[in-house]
């Protein structure tokens, strides 16, 4: 058995890669300014920031195309699931008699 975390039954946000995209910037940036305030080496600290922005990024927008394509497979599953529970009998989707 597949255990899920409780992350994972959260909802997908309107626009999962913008706002990731947002966020992780947002947290390099401030790496920067951080860095840059307590006297610390300011090229190192924008390359720690770049690399961080992408990797976290990136691992990111990957789980979520993975749970998009799950909601997508469940949704068409559904989909399909009462489309033929709808009696057709030839197949059709009319359900007559088929002449």
């Amino acid at each position: 058995m597949v255990r899920r975390s409780r992350r994972d039954d959260r909802p997908i946000p309107p626009h999962p890669y913008r706002d990731t995209a947002l966020v992780y910037g947002f947290m390099a940036v401030l790496l920067v300014v951080i860095a840059g305030l307590t006297g610390g080496d300011l090229i190192r600290a924008a390359l720690v920031g770049i690399v961080f922005f992408v990797v976290a990024t990136a691992w990111t927008c990957w789980k979520f195309r993975g749970r998009i394509r799950e909601r997508d497979a469940a949704k068409t599953a559904a989909e399909a699931a009462g489309r033929s529970g709808g009696g057709s009998a030839n197949g059709n989707g009319r359900g007559g008699s088929g002449a």
